[in-house]
């Protein structure tokens, strides 16, 4: 396994026109960890992951995936996996199709094996076979992930992976990011539900007005406030604070 860094920033920065979304952005996150990235709405949390993923080019800084950097978008996409907020499926497409339709993009051969236990795992086997368009946002959530991860990517990047799911499939949801970072996939999250970084976390970076504030472990940042009795919540308000 190599020793350098799954994701690398330096500098990093996307300016559109006068404003910087994402201002001088360092990082360095090991494989197989798992990143939660925080920050307030409007801080810059999407742009980085378009940055990271080669949806935008930076205006500044240098970054790279894998060690292939992010201005190489076809070397770089072999490698990721993501998962914008916003699921992009086929309302059209029963979710099979779908997912074949994705393994075709990736010429990842028969993968109907794979498919089938993943539609399993994610409680959608008996309606895999109906139109995306019938389905509830939670469900067409399901099926966005399984194609995140259809190709076995070395890092995925998830956007509110649990938004709009019951408890049941969010805790199917965290499940899979713990197996992943166990089979040395580096996983890059951005929510807003603090308790699930606080759960799966190795590292926690706070951003806002394109800035990283602070960096360390959920438990680091909890002894900031409170003599080191206060939770996540506290640690990130007060570090937001007067950022916002």
């Amino acid at each position: 396994m190599s020793s350098s860094p799954a994701i690398a920033a330096d500098g990093l920065t996307k300016r559109y026109g006068s404003t910087a979304a994402v201002d001088g952005l360092d990082l360095s996150i090991p494989r197989g960890s798992v990143y939660g990235f925080l920050g307030p709405n409007g801080a810059g949390k999407t742009t980085t992951m378009r940055l990271l993923t080669t949806l935008t080019r930076p205006t500044e800084g240098t970054a790279s995936v894998c060690g292939d950097p992010v201005t190489d978008r076809e070397a770089v996409i072999e490698h990721v996996g993501y998962l914008p907020e916003v699921p992009p499926v086929y309302d059209e497409l029963t979710a099979r199709e779908g997912l074949r339709y994705v393994a075709d993009l990736r010429r990842l051969g028969d993968v109907d094996e794979r498919i089938d236990s993943y539609l399993d795992r994610f409680g959608l086997a008996d309606d895999a076979d109906r139109r995306i368009g019938t389905y509830s946002k939670g469900m067409r959530q399901k099926t966005a992930l399984i194609a995140t991860v259809l190709h076995d990517p070395d890092v995925v990047f998830l956007d509110e992976p649990t938004s709009g799911l019951d408890p049941r499939a969010a805790r199917t949801v965290r499940d899979l990011i713990s197996d992943l970072a166990d089979e040395d996939v580096t996983v890059f999250l951005s929510t807003h539900i603090l308790p699930v970084v606080e759960e799966l976390a190795d590292t926690v970076g706070v951003l806002s007005e394109g800035r990283l504030l602070a960096e360390g472990s959920p438990e680091s940042l909890r002894q900031r406030v409170e003599g080191g009795e206060g939770s996540l919540e506290d640690a990130f308000l007060d570090i937001t604070d007067g950022w916002e």
